[in-house]
């Protein structure tokens, strides 16, 4: 286990053990959540920032703090493109830039260019905001795209749900990419009962950043894709630091769920789940299929709370052969990302290609 951890590097914020990578992009919030005139405050990685956009609609991410006495930027105001304080006036461009202090008198004298806002680089896509959060202090320039999702017309964002895990990173990634766990926290009569666990064998190969278990047909106990109809296939991808895309396809049918976790401190994380489709008979039945998916993240979310109180010990984690694999894979991934950054080389994947078997 301890082979599989690092930190205090380029490339990683160090913690006790667990620890957030960055230069990557974090899933922020849907573009929903910004609309014009508002400022978002949001924090990740114990970062605090304040969202926004500009006069062409634009997002953009500032360190949410006034250089000048400490005030949140997000207790002020847009005006046209720049972010004004509310205390004093000052006011930020979107890429952290003072250019106006209005105590100022005509003749008194000031470098503008000593004084700016941490600015961090802010993408939007299929109706979701990301941000990059760099090492170091930046300026940031990103050196990757945001984590892309199935080519196609995929429609707007059909389902929402954001929920809260009381836990590292870690444990909120390798919960959820867990494949052991369904018929012991997910065991429901739609889903996949306890009782119809067998043997599977899946197979997987590396990925950007991560691994993807291959286009396969889903297992017969599980239900729940068969309101698809059809000859249905899923394929599921993982990539750091903590995105999850699963496509489903059916005939022309596709469902593509986006799974995003993004860490708020030490011991608080946020799992987004985020689903599409291009299925217009799906679309009435919205509500209900909200609920479901609600209760199912609501339950891996109460698995890993109950779990942290056995890890206040910090117990010794002794994972298995294959069912574990993806969870070694996850740190895996970590250590030789933050390694990559700190050596200053390309990335090597870690995960080789690869057939895993399991009983579930």
């Amino acid at each position: 286990m301890q082979d599989d951890q690092g930190g205090g590097r380029r490339g990683a914020a160090a913690g006790d053990g667990n620890y957030a990578l960055t230069d990557l992009w974090y899933y922020a919030f849907p573009s929903r959540d910004l609309g014009p005139g508002a400022l978002v405050p949001k924090t990740i990685l114990g970062r605090d920032l304040v969202f926004a956009r500009d006069k062409e609609g634009t997002p953009f991410c500032l360190a949410d703090i006034c250089p000048h006495r400490g005030m949140p930027l997000h207790f002020g105001r847009l005006e046209g493109s720049e972010l004004e304080c509310c205390y004093h006036g000052w006011r930020f461009t979107p890429d952290g830039r003072l250019t106006a202090i209005p105590s100022l008198i005509e003749d008194q004298e000031f470098d503008f260019s000593r004084i700016n806002v941490t600015a961090y680089p802010c993408r939007e896509a299929q109706g979701n905001v990301w941000v990059w959060i760099g090492a170091g202090k930046g300026p940031f320039t990103p050196d990757m795209d945001i984590p892309p999702l199935p080519h196609g017309d995929l429609g707007p964002i059909r389902i929402f749900d954001r929920q809260f895990f009381s836990c590292p990173i870690d444990h909120a990634v390798m919960g959820l990419m867990d494949p052991a766990h369904g018929p012991y926290v997910h065991a429901s009569w739609w889903w996949r009962p306890r009782k119809s666990a067998y043997e599977k064998a899946k197979a997987f190969a590396p990925s950007e950043l991560g691994f993807t278990m291959c286009r396969h047909r889903p297992s017969t106990n599980s239900r729940g894709y068969r309101i698809l109809g059809g000859a249905v296939e899923t394929e599921t991808s993982f990539r750091l630091p903590g995105v999850r895309v699963e496509e489903i396809t059916a005939g022309r049918n596709r469902v593509v769920a986006l799974t995003a976790v993004t860490p708020i401190g030490p011991n608080a994380t946020e799992v987004n789940q985020i689903i599409y489709w291009n299925i217009p008979w799906l679309t009435p039945f919205t509500p209900l299929l909200k609920r479901y998916a609600q209760r199912f993240l609501s339950q891996d979310r109460e698995i890993v709370t109950k779990q942290q109180i056995g890890l206040t010990h910090n117990p010794p984690m002794r994972l298995i052969e294959d069912a574990d694999t993806q969870a070694k894979w996850y740190l895996r991934l970590k250590w030789e990302f933050a390694r990559s950054r700190t050596e200053g080389r390309p990335f090597e994947n870690p995960v080789p290609e690869t057939t895993l078997r399991w009983r579930t």
